[in-house]
């Protein structure tokens, strides 16, 4: 037996391990967060009266845009952020809570794709381990069958070996894709923290 398809064998014999225990299905070392909390964000005045008002206004709803996006680089997002926020004490208070809660939104939703991203790539990760396993176990059935056919089970040792290049292809590229929603938060922190300075 080909010396990759031993690897395959002890690879795919084991099931996967959840990374959290409550979310299965979650291929990342990093603990799930579901949902972002204004709170762990934010220490400035409450937003709870804003909505969706910062986007009927055209300067703060096109500042959101470009300030969340990966674009901008984060030093320059935090002085613009900085900037916007200026006025007599009233007009700074709402200037902040409307940018921040733009920001909130803007990036929550991001980071909610992202995550669904996360868990489309382990779910389709978890049918192709199983769609492997299931064709190692034909090749050993087909190689230990008295009358073997050698070409058939050429054809599907390539399909394992097929198979088994993507879902690893796949494995390295998981550890970057789990970094996204931690970079969407440390930005999200990092320009909450620009606005409330302006407001100390």
């Amino acid at each position: 037996m080909k010396y990759w398809i031993v690897a395959a064998l002890i690879a795919f014999a084991v099931p996967a391990t959840a990374m959290d225990a409550r979310h299965p299905d979650w291929p990342c070392p990093q603990i799930v967060v579901p949902k972002l909390s204004v709170a762990a964000f934010w220490t400035g005045p409450a937003i709870d009266d804003v909505g969706d008002n910062w986007m009927k206004e055209r300067t703060v709803h096109d500042l959101v845009l470009r300030l969340a996006g990966r674009r901008t680089p984060l030093a320059d997002a935090e002085k613009e952020a900085a900037e916007f926020i200026v006025g007599a004490e009233p007009e700074r208070q709402q200037k902040a809570k409307l940018l921040f809660a733009g920001l909130f939104a803007a990036l929550s939703r991001e980071r909610d794709d992202v995550m669904a991203g996360i868990q489309r790539f382990s779910q389709r990760q978890q049918e192709l381990r199983e769609k492997i396993s299931a064709e190692l176990a034909d090749l050993r059935a087909k190689q230990d069958a008295p009358n073997q056919d050698p070409a058939v089970a050429d054809k599907l040792a390539d399909q394992v070996a097929w198979d088994t290049r993507i879902f690893d292809e796949r494995r390295n590229t998981v550890s970057f894709v789990c970094e996204v929603p931690s970079t969407i938060e440390r930005r999200l922190f990092a320009l909450a923290r620009a606005i409330q300075q302006k407001l100390e």
